[in-house]
C-alpha cells in the first residue's frame, strides 16, 4: 500500500517523531510512504539543522520520499530559505502532481 501523510495538527510532532519515523527507519512501518506535506507550525519539521529535519532529509535521500511545506505557512513563518535539501514549497495542486508522477497513493492520512 502506498501512503501519503499530511501533518496539520499541533500534536503531529509526537506521531511523526516517536511512531512514524522510527518505524520507517527500522523498516517496519508496513506501507510505502511516498509523500508528506506539512502545514502551519509543522513546517518547522523541515528546517535544516533540526533532528526531525535531518531524519526526514535522510529518508528523502534514501527513498525519494516527497517532502512539501505549505507555501502560505512557509512564507508566514519566513522559512523559505531554511528547509532541508529536497523539501519543496507548494500548495495542494503541487502535491497532487508530485504524487501522481510516482504512481499515486492508496491512502492519504491527516494527522
Amino acid at each position: 500500500m502506498r501512503v501519503a501523510y499530511i501533518f496539520a495538527t499541533p500534536l503531529a510532532h509526537k506521531a511523526l517523531s516517536t511512531m512514524i519515523l522510527p518505524q520507517i527507519e527500522e523498516g517496519r512501518h508496513g506501507v510505502d510512504v511516498i509523500g508528506m506535506m506539512f502545514f502551519v507550525d509543522n513546517t518547522f519539521f523541515l528546517v535544516k539543522g533540526t533532528d526531525l529535519g535531518e531524519r526526514l532529509q535522510k529518508l528523502h535521500e534514501q527513498s525519494g520520499l516527497y517532502l512539501q511545506a505549505c507555501d502560505q505557512c512557509t512564507y508566514e513563518r519566513n522559512l523559505q530559505d531554511s528547509f532541508i535539501p529536497g523539501a519543496v514549497i507548494g500548495c495542494f495542486p503541487d502535491l497532487y502532481k508530485a504524487l501522481a508522477s510516482v504512481g499515486g497513493v492508496d491512502l492519504a492520512i491527516t494527522l
